[in-house]
């Protein structure tokens, strides 16, 4: 896999995408809104984590569908990704149909579990960061961005 120089400011921004969606997916469940805007705010959560670990360690995450997403986590060494979350990663494409443009649907979730297990999969992604790596990369440390 080639490593590219790590882009401070976009790593920044997918970060901080992905942290702000993830707050606001919890905010959305603690005042009960509709479980379906939960779910898909958690889920562009999910696809901003992906791609700020990818910036991190400076490969290109290819394609955002989430099967491209999790295989290219996946490939990085420094980065654990569970067999068991990155199959519940890779089953948000189904429920998306995102590889298709003509049958595209944003996701009607009515189980208040199906939002509860996407924001577990935020919280997992969130403790996959290097946080020593992360301030590095924000102090533009040399040796870090390789």
């Amino acid at each position: 896999m080639k490593r590219y120089p790590v882009d401070k400011e976009v790593f920044e921004k997918n970060y901080h995408s992905a942290m702000m969606y993830h707050r606001r997916a919890k905010q959305f469940l603690a005042e009960e809104q509709n479980v379906s805007v939960v779910f898909n705010v958690a889920s562009v959560a999910i696809e901003n984590y992906l791609i700020a670990l990818c910036d991190l360690y400076g490969v290109d995450p290819g394609t955002h569908n989430y099967q491209c997403l999790v295989d290219t986590v996946a490939e990085v060494g420094e980065i654990k990704l569970s067999t068991p979350m990155a199959a519940k990663i890779r089953a948000l494409d189904d429920a998306y149909e995102i590889c298709s443009l003509e049958n595209y649907q944003r996701k009607e979730c009515s189980e208040q579990a199906d939002a509860l297990q996407v924001l577990d999969v935020c919280k997992y992604l969130a403790g996959l960061f290097d946080q020593k790596r992360c301030a590095a990369v924000h102090q533009g440390v040399p040796g870090t961005v390789m």
